[in-house]
């Protein structure tokens, strides 16, 4: 910053003209009283000696005498003129020459006629006729009354000013001279002045730019107790202050920020006039969902209901309920109003994804209609071959234990639903009860996959195993449970394997467990319902099921008890290729 712009540069001028301003008329005053006291010096002078000279002449009665007297007392360059009225005798030691023209100039005078009338006079004559205030060149006249023997005249004593003209000079040049040492030490003294005034200032200056950068821990050092020190104080306390609200307001920002991210529902806060001000990320993936469904011609920002919604709360000030759907996943829209005193300046939107929520009611819809699809096909066989019996339709032994026995199996088919339905409850609640021990892996898995080479042998498919676990490696599991994993896998391997086809069953140690591979050559499940194979009743093709089908509970189950064991399941399939079911138990399971 140029000096001249700061504080210091003008405080430094103000005094600096100020002073100047004031030696300047000082100086005036002073060489205007200097000049006059030299000049009131030289009149007093002249009067003192030409009352000596009067005295002088009237105690000799001698004119003649009196003059040399007179001219004995009077010094260099004081003239002397004596004039008596009566006949106008005028005696003076050069009365001719020079100084004629000023005893000419005295004797016409009226003001210095008056000097009989018992009082003295003084004047000043100027001899130039030029224009110049030079006082120098004007002489100085007293007169002074003079009796002889009852004759009246006058002494007069003149001399030029210019006599005093070298000592008001050097008084000049003295007080020049005193006024420029003062302007020196007053430029000086007011640099020191301002310098040592603006230096706090200067220091709030740069700390309130700290403070502007957020640095709200900057302080100004207290040097004096005076206003300065006092808005020093000030200025601490609001830097004080002001950490105390951004920090309040930061952590209120943030505490808002977190619970807005955290929220399952999505929020989008709008002003009066639809634009989006703060969103979260569930209501960001909610705009990114409308934003890919429109079309490039729709530049609208938001979906056209939720506009609409918004509409009808700054108009009617009433909460507003939508439904809306957009990439097949269904939202709750609820608009409220946002209040500035009595006025709406805006609305807040809050997205609820009810797709889960949907889906699930769609489940227990499911649920309730795939028990009964399931309970109704034995149920109903039951009651049709218990009605042909009761009506002797079966005439001989062989048939009557042909239909005793479908009755058998459907019942034990009707049992086995319901205590997978009441085990899958209870998994799904919680309640499952794991007998852990410990087990040799590679040789229980063996066994489990031997069980099924008849099963294998009779639909012409070809089972494996294989392993690269050693023969003592020993796992803490549910050894009844793990088996009933891998059976409900090899058995919906095995049935979904055409002729001809191939399940590998492979064991295989992982980082930190084993992972189990059902491996088959199918048919494959469609890409679209690989993500509901673990649902409860899913059958992805129950044409591709040869013989009789299952309760579609296997997978859930099977579900259920490898996550029991902290573990997780996955399949990969592709149609026409084969499905490969992987899941992995951990060591500390």
């Amino acid at each position: 910053m140029r000096l001249w712009r700061s504080v210091v540069g003008k405080l430094w001028v103000t005094i600096l003209l100020l002073v100047s301003f004031v030696l300047f008329i000082l100086t005036i005053l002073l060489l205007e009283f200097f000049q006059n006291y030299h000049v009131d010096e030289v009149e007093k002078e002249l009067t003192n000696t030409a009352e000596k000279v009067a005295r002088v002449v009237e105690n000799h009665k001698d004119l003649d005498l009196g003059m040399e007297l007179g001219k004995e007392i009077i010094d260099e360059p004081v003239n002397i003129l004596i004039v008596l009225d009566d006949d106008k005798s005028i005696y003076s030691h050069d009365s001719k020459g020079s100084h004629e023209d000023i005893h000419n100039l005295i004797m016409n005078d009226k003001d210095l006629q008056k000097v009989s009338q018992e009082k003295a006079v003084k004047k000043e004559f100027e001899l130039t006729s030029d224009l110049s205030d030079n006082r120098y060149e004007n002489i100085i006249v007293v007169g002074t009354p003079l009796h002889i023997d009852e004759r009246d005249g006058a002494v007069y004593l003149y001399q030029s000013l210019g006599v005093i003209k070298d000592t008001t000079r050097q008084t000049t040049k003295l007080i020049l001279l005193a006024a420029g040492i003062a302007i020196i030490l007053t430029t000086i003294f007011a640099f020191f002045l301002s310098t040592r005034i603006t230096a706090p200032l200067r220091k709030m200056r740069e700390a309130a730019f700290e403070v502007a950068k957020g640095k709200f821990d900057t302080k100004v050092p207290i040097l004096t107790k005076d206003e300065i020190g006092e808005l020093a104080t000030g200025f601490n306390q609001m830097g004080r202050q002001l950490k105390f609200h951004i920090n309040a307001l930061s952590q209120e920002k943030e505490q808002l920020s977190s619970i807005l991210s955290s929220m399952a529902d999505g929020v989008i806060t709008f002003n009066r006039d639809g634009t989006i001000l703060i969103t979260n990320p569930p209501a960001d993936r909610f705009l990114q969902q409308w934003y890919y469904e429109q079309s490039d011609q729709d530049d609208e920002p938001i979906p056209t209901s939720l506009k609409v919604l918004l509409q009808n709360v700054v108009v009617t000030e009433t909460e507003q309920t939508g439904e809306m759907t957009l990439q097949g996943r269904s939202y709750v829209v609820i608009v409220s109003p946002l209040y500035n005193n009595n006025t709406i300046r805006g609305a807040v939107v809050v997205v609820r994804d009810m797709t889960e929520e949907r889906r699930l009611d769609k489940l227990r819809k499911d649920f309730i209609a795939n028990v009964s699809h399931e309970l109704r096909t034995p149920i109903s066989m039951l009651q049709g071959y218990s009605e042909a019996i009761v009506d002797d339709i079966a005439e001989s032994e062989e048939e009557k234990k042909e239909i005793a026995r479908i009755i058998y199996d459907e019942s034990l088919r009707m049992g086995r639903l319901v205590n997978d339905l009441l085990d899958l409850a209870r998994m799904e609640a919680g309640h499952i009860m794991l007998n852990k021990e410990a087990v040799l892996i590679m040789p229980f898995t063996e066994r489990v996959t031997n069980k099924f080479l008849g099963l294998a042998r009779d639909n012409r498919v070809s089972i494996y195993f294989e392993s690269s676990v050693d023969l003592t490696k020993e796992m803490s599991m549910d050894a009844d449970r793990i088996e009933q994993v891998l059976t409900n896998l090899i058995d919906n391997a095995v049935r979904h394997t055409p002729e001809e086809g191939t399940v590998t069953v492979s064991l295989t140690e992982g980082k930190g467990g084993f992972l189990f591979h059902v491996k088959d050559t199918g048919s494959g499940i469609p890409e679209e319902d690989l993500p509901f194979v673990f649902e409860r009743f899913y059958k992805a093709d129950k044409a591709r099921t040869r013989g009789k089908s299952g309760t579609g509970l296997g997978l859930a189950i099977a579900k259920n008890i490898v996550e029991a064991h902290r573990g997780h399941i996955q399949v990969h399939s592709k149609l026409d290729q084969g499905t490969t079911f992987t899941f992995f138990l951990p060591f500390q399971s």
